[in-house]
């Protein structure tokens, strides 16, 4: 029996997620599985890669063969480096923390009514539309 490291796909239509699984070569992609070791989602920003690293390990010593996806997921974690005995890659990048709103207070605001509205326009209308009247009415 042939043993594969590939992804299982879930998720939505446009928001894929994987699984990182252990299975038979001849089951279908997202069929039955030996095992999960890792998660990928593609979509977020940085991508989250999660790998059990040990598990890893143990399944290509024993032979199973990682398809192409999962080899480049196995390069970027060192899995694949660390099974082959070659120097680590480049740490990979950890989504930094969102920084929470500002508190309105903290930005200066005042609760004083500072910005009414007003205008200007419709007054100057009326007013000259009081001054036209009163000066046909004089006439």
């Amino acid at each position: 029996m042939a043993v594969k490291i590939k992804l299982k796909r879930l998720g939505k239509i446009r928001s894929p997620h994987y699984r990182i699984v252990i299975a038979d070569s001849r089951t279908r992609r997202d069929g039955r599985a030996i095992e999960e070791i890792g998660l990928y989602h593609p979509v977020q920003n940085p991508s989250r890669i999660e790998v059990d690293s040990e598990r890893a390990q143990y399944w290509l010593g024993v032979g199973a063969q990682p398809t192409e996806p999962v080899l480049a997921i196995l390069k970027l974690t060192g899995d694949w480096q660390k099974f082959k005995g070659l120097p680590a890659p480049a740490p990979l990048l950890v989504a930094e923390p969102k920084a929470t709103r500002p508190v309105f207070d903290a930005l200066g605001g005042d609760d004083e009514g500072k910005g009414e509205a007003i205008t200007q326009k419709k007054k100057a209308e009326k007013k000259d539309e009081a001054a036209a009247e009163s000066e046909s009415t004089e006439a």
